[in-house]
């Protein structure tokens, strides 16, 4: 038997569940795509594995790592599919949850709409007690108390209980013997707390994120025993690593206490291929434009690094409109949804205008065009009545598209209430999709404090290269690069990702009067429980890299902002290089600095990374012939609007399509699990990388 030197990332997404292999010892990459089953993932990851396995004739012992990303904390959360849960805090705090922060995202709306908690008001249990902002007791914990809330959950049949004390980020000794007391008194009761989910100011933002935490667990911690289980019956005797939301991979024993840090794993994954795919590329600065089966995301990658934040927001009420979902306080790359997928249904709205989802027709019954009695039009049949999609060639041929049930969809749908031809019909609703994601990107990047033009885009979901260039064009970028794979680019970022854990703990003090001893100390324990927690996954040793972060403000402001800082200057006592560099951020943020006003810090963030996986991109496949002629399979009608309608356009094999070669547009560039269309007038070349560039 060989020694395990495959690597497989899989990813599931709303649609289509990705796979991709990687062969440690040759660099070679093989991709693969089944459709997602809502109602078991699992059975699409176990059937994937098993066709990647049996497509390449590999052992299933010779697998020496899975990385896996999952929608189902998203889902459930947004779904509202978690367990029966309970929320445990000081007395004189239980409405905090429905208080919120009482900032309407829509002032001039009277009938204003915010989602419910996760833990309704019969369900939320206060216990006497007070820890001061210091962390001084100023109520000893009355466990008489507790004990009542314990009963009051068991007869309630409450599963798991999130525990949120006042000021615990300071001082966990009440909310841990709360803890203890509710887990003696209730057996198999799951219980999370606020100081080991997110110990941060915020008392709002504390409990609903140790809520969806606690609402989860018992769901992921069933689904991954399974999975594992499934998985080791395969023969694949190997823990599971999986991917976070801040684009750091992990252990299965810590993601299973936090698996709210996997809301955003797959999105994250696809920022991480991005990155190597620009470096690769030469470009430092991208826009990452990743379009699936269900949204659309963009985030903003400088100098090779995603911009990131410790807010987030779920289950939004309108998903465009910030304020309107459950807050999450996590570590996570900065990433914007920016509008709909492939599956996004387009449809006739109260005003006779035309809209494009939120909502989507999923894997199932899917768009119209996936012949498994799916009748809405979507974006996917649009791209496919505009010929930019070949109902032959779609998943490699495996998956014969619909061309007249997607017409007869657009026609019907769109087409016949506008008074429009059906490929009129389909351009207004991949215009309009492409026109949404322009302006939201473009507000993106502004809100960044950055030019959008200064970056190149780097597409990847199966819908992500079919909209690219138009979107960029409406940008004014000058340059799309599309990797190789770009349709499974989530799960490739799996590989690509390094193992990685972020710490934060809040202690607010002004600068100029720091415990430097205690953060020190602070920072020491963090940064030992993450070479822990490395070790663990497998990496340890002197490539852990540690970086640290202040969350900082002026003092009087109600929002800071994330400072990068040198362990070296902490460890010194640097009070003057803190400020320094807290007024170099914000300045470059706001474009002044406030002189004479005192600094504070609200809380300090630590991360340990381990090495990037090194993975050649151009060994990812075999060498394609020299010549770009052979890559021509065919041609077909495409549509381009500023070239009047349907033109007559050469049709590549991507695989085929070798490094040096070049075309000018109209091309579509045909791969197995995506097509790059390029408009007339734009050139595209294959990279070293084997990367295909468009330049406009």
């Amino acid at each position: 038997m060989n020694a395990p030197r495959y690597r497989i990332g899989v990813d599931i997404g709303g649609t289509f569940t990705d796979f991709v292999l990687q062969d440690t010892a040759t660099g070679r990459l093989h991709n693969e795509k089944v459709l997602t089953t809502p109602a078991d993932p699992s059975q699409a990851v176990l059937a994937g594995v098993r066709l990647l396995l049996a497509r390449h004739g590999i052992a299933p012992a010779e697998v020496a790592q899975v990385i896996h990303g999952t929608t189902l904390v998203a889902n459930a959360l947004i779904e509202r599919k978690g367990v029966t849960t309970a929320l445990v805090t000081t007395r004189g705090f239980a409405d905090v949850p429905e208080i919120g922060l009482e900032w309407r995202y829509d002032t001039y709306d009277l009938k204003l709409e915010l989602p419910p908690p996760l833990a309704p008001r019969a369900r939320r249990f206060e216990v006497a007690e007070r820890v001061g902002p210091d962390g001084a007791v100023l109520e000893a914990l009355d466990e008489d108390s507790v004990r009542a809330v314990a009963r009051a959950l068991a007869a309630g049949g409450v599963a798991a209980a999130a525990v949120c004390l006042l000021h615990a980020f300071r001082n966990p000794v009440h909310e841990e013997r709360v803890r203890d007391i509710l887990r003696e008194a209730v057996p198999g009761l799951v219980v999370c707390t606020s100081s080991d989910v997110v110990p941060e100011i915020g008392e709002y933002e504390r409990m609903t994120t140790t809520l969806a935490n606690a609402y989860v667990l018992p769901i992921f911690e069933k689904y991954l025993g399974a999975i594992t289980r499934e998985l080791r019956a395969l023969g694949i005797a190997r823990d599971l690593t999986m991917m976070l939301s801040d684009g750091g991979t992990v252990h299965e024993s810590t993601a299973i206490r936090h698996p709210v840090r996997l809301v955003q794993s797959g999105p994250a994954g696809g920022v991480q291929a991005t990155t190597l795919i620009g470096a690769a590329a030469g470009a430092a600065d991208v826009f990452c434009f990743d379009m699936g089966g269900t949204t659309a995301k963009a985030c903003l990658i400088d100098n090779g690094e995603p911009l990131r934040s410790t807010q987030f927001e779920v289950a939004r009420v309108y998903r465009f409109k910030r304020g309107s979902g459950l807050p999450l306080r996590i570590p996570v790359i900065d990433m914007i949804e920016i509008g709909a997928g492939g599956g996004s249904i387009a449809r006739i709205d109260r005003l006779g205008l035309l809209q494009v989802g939120p909502d989507s027709s999923s894997a199932d019954p899917g768009p119209a065009c996936y012949g498994q009695g799916g009748t809405d039009a979507t974006v996917t049949d649009a791209d496919l009545v505009l010929g930019y999609l070949g109902a032959d060639s779609f998943l490699g041929g495996d998956m014969r598209l619909d061309v007249a049930a997607a017409r007869a969809a657009v026609a019907e749908r769109i087409g016949a209430p506008l008074g429009l031809a059906v490929e009129q019909a389909a351009w207004g609703i991949h215009d309009l999709v492409n026109e949404n994601m322009a302006r939201a990107a473009a507000i993106h990047a502004l809100e960044k404090a950055r030019r959008i033009t200064d970056y190149a885009m780097v597409p990847i979901g199966g819908a992500g290269p079919v909209h690219a260039a138009h979107i960029a064009q409406k940008l004014g970028l000058a340059r799309v690069i599309c990797p190789l794979g770009a349709g499974v680019a989530s799960a490739f970022g799996f590989l690509a990702a390094p193992t990685a854990f972020a710490f934060v703990h809040g202690r607010v003090e002004a600068l100029g009067a720091l415990d430097f001893g205690a953060v020190n100390a602070l920072l020491d324990d963090m940064e030992a429980q993450g070479r822990a927690l490395l070790a663990t996954a497998g990496t340890a040793g002197a490539g852990v890299e540690v970086r640290v972060e202040a969350a900082m403000r002026y003092l009087g402001q109600g929002y800071e902002i994330d400072v990068a800082l040198e362990r070296a200057a902490i460890a010194r006592a640097d009070t003057a290089a803190l400020g320094a560099a807290f007024a170099r951020t914000y300045e470059r943020l706001f474009g002044r600095v406030e002189d004479g006003v005192a600094v504070e810090v609200v809380s300090w963030r630590l991360g340990v990374h381990g090495p990037r996986p090194q993975i050649a991109l151009a060994a990812s496949r075999d060498a394609a012939p020299a010549r770009a002629g052979t890559a021509i399979k065919g041609r077909r009608a495409a549509w381009f609007a500023a070239a009047g309608g349907f033109v007559e356009t050469t049709v590549y094999d991507r695989y085929a399509f070798a490094p040096g070669s070049t075309a000018a547009g109209p091309a579509l560039f045909e791969e197995r699990e995506s097509t790059l269309v390029v408009p007339p007038g734009a050139r595209v070349r294959c990279d070293e990388s084997l990367n295909l560039v468009i330049d406009f």
